[in-house]
């Protein structure tokens, strides 16, 4: 994969969004100084400077300029540009594996000699709700780029069934801030396409996807770093673009091998799958006491459908991806038919939460790209993922929590579910400041589920009509990250955040200190302590983390919770360069379990004290064994 490349095309591509999108933005009146009234203004449209818009864009315009007073212009326009780079980096994604339902490809030619787009040559008969007069009109007229963007929007529509979270309606603001000039020969959109530079075999690795939103984010990584030199804390806008960090592959094969491999060959040891494992540490040989105790919890007659796996950090999806390939090859195993595997996996095996709404988007697509890739049908199988962005309850208000309690029948009920709201709104004030570390109690959500689908069909004044569509928008995803953090799991396997509390907000940094004392000091640490709380008994968690809880004074009473509570399975000490010139780093994985005498298994991949190898020199060294030794923790 060329990440050279892939880097220029996505610090491009953002800043070119931007600049058009803003540009969109002014033609329709609106700057970040001020924001023009209509001149004229008739029951069929509007005028802006002399332009005339419709009623639709009128709608669109008007929820623009709401957003614009929630949030600022400058956010709504990053917002809006990278909504478009997201849709566009998905839909490339989807031609060159030929997973568009049309079966047309909406960017490029699939003869490399034309410049245009199937999807326009095709554009009367490709298999999309399309006004027809409309496209033959704009095809006589030559006006291809508003045909292009006519059958972009049609197409992003069409896949909202399939892909909900990444393809949202086009009804509102994004749609009005379509940018111009994307078939321009210089723009963005050809850079992507243009195969010398991106070739299409790295389009055909759902880990490109990856890598482009990190570098996307990169150059706003580099603003806060540098606020960070002038004292000023990283905002909890912020904090997706300043603590992400791309796993390299290999590294993710380690921490998934070693924890969800580990709980099947406890089950099966004799498993086929092991030899396919090149990342997996054999278990030291243990004493005859130890060997009983490990046989006393192992799991037994696993069944694949039963297996929990969480990221709580899971970014765009790397670690779950890879999760999702160890999880079906133990579905085929066990003999189940195989276009089945993948909607049970992704329903019932695979959890992921993240900070970072973006982020949480890429992950879901990342992993229904590869449940497409084993089978053609899930598309068409209504699947319900257990991804989601942690959400504020900061919108509930009691007036919303009076209107869904009086759905229910008795004051018993009544009274339990106004305490239940109201845990709820209290649990995830400002959550986007702490995200997936918050702790939830496990809570019975069934009736309040029930009223809220109830809700639907349930007729209301046009008052509270808009009370019922932010409920119906909103509430969903509340619950589903209730049920994931108050829910247990057999694995817990992350890249954490890197944040120390030097970046921390005064209100992240007293909220810390509170709930997490021990680990107050980076969110990277706090995330260690939170891991096991979201593991099962004789569950296992794996991270990649900074290496400082090993040695400070600061973190003594970490290390000593760790050897009281739990085993230490196996670990990888980096020393630096695994994430470039870094911190150093570590990746290991815990038991949560403690086992006196467990013999564990250590890999020191790193020659001197300081020395910056990479990361492929690293994964050279773990194949040859280099620093290896056993000890007692």
């Amino acid at each position: 994969m060329n990440k050279t490349a892939l880097k220029n095309f996505a610090t491009n591509a953002r800043n070119e969004l931007l600049k058009k999108v803003e540009a969109k933005a002014f033609k329709i009146g609106i700057t970040e100084e001020s924001i023009k009234k209509a001149q004229i203004e008739t029951s069929d449209a509007i005028y802006i400077d002399g332009k005339q818009l419709s009623i639709l864009e009128k709608k669109q315009r008007d929820k623009l300029v709401q957003r614009i007073k929630e949030i600022g212009f400058k956010r709504v326009v990053e917002e809006v540009a990278y909504t478009w780079f997201n849709r566009f980096i998905a839909l490339r994604f989807m031609e060159v594996n030929n997973y568009l339902p049309t079966k047309v490809r909406v960017l490029s030619s699939s003869n490399p000699d034309s410049p245009e787009p199937d999807i326009i040559k095709e554009a009367l008969s490709v298999d999309l709700d399309i006004d027809k007069e409309l496209v033959y009109e704009l095809k006589i007229n030559n006006k291809t780029e508003e045909l292009f963007k006519y059958l972009i929007i049609r197409q992003c529509n069409s896949l909202n069934k399939y892909l909900p979270f990444m393809f949202e309606t086009i009804d509102d603001y994004k749609e009005i801030l379509f940018p111009e000039g994307l078939l321009a020969k210089d723009s963005f959109l050809r850079e992507m396409t243009d195969v010398t530079n991106i070739p299409e075999s790295d389009w055909e690795q759902v880990e490109c996807i990856g890598w482009l939103y990190q570098y996307y984010i990169s150059e706003k990584k580099d603003q806060v770093f540098a606020d960070l030199k002038k004292n000023i804390k990283i905002s909890k806008e912020n904090i997706p673009a300043a603590t992400q960090l791309f796993t390299p592959h290999w590294i993710v094969r380690y921490m998934v091998e070693n924890s969800l491999g580990r709980i099947w060959l406890s089950s099966y040891p004799d498993s086929a799958l092991k030899s396919e494992w090149k990342y997996y540490l054999e278990e030291a040989e243990q004493e005859e006491e130890v060997r009983k105790k490990l046989d006393e919890i192992r799991y037994k007659n696993l069944n694949p459908e039963d297996i929990t796996f969480l990221d709580p950090c899971c970014g765009s999806g790397h670690i779950l991806v890879y999760a999702f390939d160890v999880l079906y090859e133990m579905y085929v195993e066990k003999g189940y038919i195989n276009h089945e595997i993948p909607k049970l996996i992704l329903e019932k095996n695979l959890f992921g939460l993240d900070i970072d709404d973006r982020a949480a988007q890429l992950a879901s697509f990342a992993v229904m790209m590869k449940a497409r890739e084993k089978s053609r049908r899930v598309f068409g199988q209504d699947i319900k993922l257990n991804i989601c962005a942690i959400q504020e309850s900061n919108w509930i208000t009691d007036e919303m929590i009076d209107f869904i309690v009086k759905g229910f029948t008795t004051n018993g009920e009544q009274e339990a579910q106004r305490k239940l709201l109201k845990y709820l709104k209290d649990t995830f004030i400002d959550a986007k400041e702490y995200g997936s570390v918050i702790n939830v109690n496990s809570l019975d959500l069934d009736a309040l589920i029930m009223r809220l689908n109830s809700l639907e069909e349930e007729p209301c004044d046009l008052v509270m009509m808009i009370v019922k569509e932010e409920l119906l928008n909103k509430m969903p995803s509340i619950l589903i990250q209730t049920k994931i953090l108050g829910g247990k799991f057999d694995v817990v396997c992350t890249n954490p955040p890197y944040m120390g509390s030097n970046g921390m907000s005064p209100q992240l940094t007293k909220w810390l200190k509170v709930r997490y004392p021990n680990t107050k000091s980076d969110m990277s640490t706090v995330f260690m302590e939170k891991a096991l709380l979201l593991c099962k008994p004789h569950g296992l968690i794996s991270m990649i983390n900074i290496p400082v809880w090993m040695f400070l004074e600061s973190y003594k009473k970490l290390r000593e919770n760790l050897i009281r509570n739990s085993s230490f399975i196996n670990m990888l000490h980096f020393g630096r360069g695994v994430f470039g010139s870094d911190f150093g780093s570590t990746a290991f994985v815990i038991a949560n379990y403690d086992i006196k005498n467990y013999q564990s298994v250590f890999r020191k991949l790193f020659r001197k004290q300081g020395t910056v190898d990479s990361v492929e020199q690293k994964e050279q060294w773990f194949f040859e064994k280099i620093g290896e030794y056993l000890g007692r923790v």
